[in-house]
């Protein structure tokens, strides 16, 4: 079968044409400088399956508009291979999430070049603000991904992956590894497994 998913029609294997991948323009030096202390919106929408909840946006993130948007970066491939998209979205289909059930925010809203630039100050009055977010909006769940910003934001120091016995304004609770390409302790596999977990529990 073609690289397009059609078959050939012509009965000859050889003729097979593969299709280009879509290009994306790649963010200079200057945009990324210039993406410092943005902010992204949130792709939400009343009574989500799931509310996946970031750190904060780095620069590439801020640079492009779209969520975990760095190459490198494993929450598109992880959300795939944990069942929770029919197939690997890019992040400019971001919008597309609501669809699915599923939306992005995150714990502090400005972008920075790493997650240990911000303070504790800062993830603490993010877990505030998410609060009132998950409050208003209602979704059935609420996964950060991210256990170190869940730990100091919510004041949890001896949190650990998966469910979270307590509730957040009436979402169930669930913590994922940061699935930055820095987070050597994961790999595509075993991210895609930790997915898959919360897949398999919100039914």
């Amino acid at each position: 079968m073609p690289a397009d998913g059609r078959h050939d029609s012509t009965g000859h294997g050889s003729t097979r044409r593969a299709v280009p991948a879509k290009t994306y323009p790649r963010p200079s030096r200057e945009d990324l400088a210039a993406a410092a202390e943005r902010t992204l919106p949130d792709v939400i929408a009343p009574g989500l399956d799931v509310l996946f909840v970031g750190i904060n946006p780095g620069l590439w993130s801020a640079a492009t508009g779209w969520h975990f948007a760095r190459p490198g970066n494993r929450f598109w491939p992880a959300l795939h291979r944990g069942g929770f998209t029919p197939r690997l979205l890019h992040p400019s289909e971001q919008d597309d999430l609501p669809g699915y059930g599923l939306g992005i925010t995150n714990m502090v809203a400005r972008a920075s070049a790493r997650a240990d630039e911000l303070t504790p100050a800062e993830l603490v009055d993010g877990a505030e603000v998410l609060t009132g977010k998950v409050r208003r909006y209602r979704p059935r769940w609420v996964a950060v991904v991210g256990v170190t910003a869940y730990r100091i934001g919510f004041a949890r120091p001896k949190a650990t992956f998966g469910p979270q016995p307590e509730p957040l304004a009436g979402a169930r609770l669930w913590v994922l590894p940061n699935p930055s390409g820095l987070n050597a302790h994961f790999t595509p596999e075993t991210l895609g497994a930790a997915f898959a977990e919360l897949r398999a529990a919100t039914g």
